[in-house]
């Protein structure tokens, strides 16, 4: 897979950087249900994958593209910030938030 944007929970990273694509372990079924502190528990790693596995779900949906320069850093603390505010909070609905409410800065998907 290509490299994509590091869409994660600014939280747990100091910053965006690039990172290697993978389908994680969990169905999308699975990984819908996942809190904001639920992923907090989880390995560096395994929550890098899930985070863009659900970025990549609903940019898709919402028919953009996750972008690889800074507003991918910027999605990254929206997500930290809705996180940071509600940490019961299913992730994917945080990640789709941020999302929808950046929609128009990012680039169409194609």
């Amino acid at each position: 897979m290509k490299a994509r944007s590091l869409f994660v929970l600014g939280a747990l990273l100091a910053a965006p950087t690039i990172v290697q694509a993978q389908t994680p372990r969990l169905s999308f079924d699975q990984a819908v249900y996942m809190t904001c502190r639920d992923a907090q528990v989880m390995q560096p790693e395994e929550r890098k994958q899930l985070a863009i596995f659900l970025a990549d779900h609903s940019a898709r949906y919402r028919g953009v593209s996750l972008p690889q320069d800074e507003r991918g850093g910027q999605l990254a603390m929206l997500v930290r910030g809705g996180c940071t505010l509600a940490p019961d909070a299913y992730l994917f609905t945080v990640i789709d938030r941020a999302i929808l409410a950046e929609k128009d800065k990012l680039p169409k998907r194609q």
